[in-house]
């Protein structure tokens, strides 16, 4: 499967997805996963971070886990996995996610990151999969905050 998903899906994921382990968060705020994890957050997901170099430290309210293993030993229902890790990392955490967390419907790999054998083996599982897109644009794109020139309203201003 492209890159291409119609919107329609990409909605129903993000309207029924509650939460969501974020495989590569770092503790750095300036880092994309840092602000996509806080949006999400601000949104109402549950957002899990998931870092091994990190692990036991609290993020957005949450303690960073070492693994998807230690998500699921925790009791924590998590029904999508975003990933944040170069496209070869991506084989062993699909296989982790669809070993241990049974409550996941969806694979979510962000911008630039795609596997088509590891999205493959998800599907066959009948989990979503989707590829090089980020939730929080999708979010914002289908659920009325971004305006025609992609910029959130109300957000930054050039107003002092």
């Amino acid at each position: 499967m492209s890159d291409t998903y119609p919107d329609s899906v990409l909605r129903e994921i993000l309207t029924r997805t509650r939460v969501i382990a974020l495989v590569g968060l770092s503790t750095n705020p300036v880092r994309p996963s840092a602000y996509v994890a806080r949006y999400l957050a601000l949104k109402g997901f549950r957002v899990i971070p998931v870092n091994p170099g990190h692990a036991g430290k609290t993020l957005h309210g949450e303690t960073v886990r070492a693994s998807l293993t230690e998500v699921a030993e925790a009791g924590i229902e998590a029904d999508m996995v975003d990933i944040f890790r170069r496209s070869e990392a991506v084989p062993p955490i699909v296989e982790e996610a669809l070993a241990v967390l049974p409550a996941l419907r969806t694979i979510w790999m962000q911008i630039g990151v795609s596997h088509p054998e590891a999205a493959a083996m998800a599907r066959a599982q009948g989990v979503d999969v989707v590829m090089n897109r980020c939730p929080k644009i999708e979010y914002q794109r289908l659920f009325g905050e971004l305006r025609m020139g992609g910029f959130a309203t109300g957000v930054i201003s050039s107003k002092l």
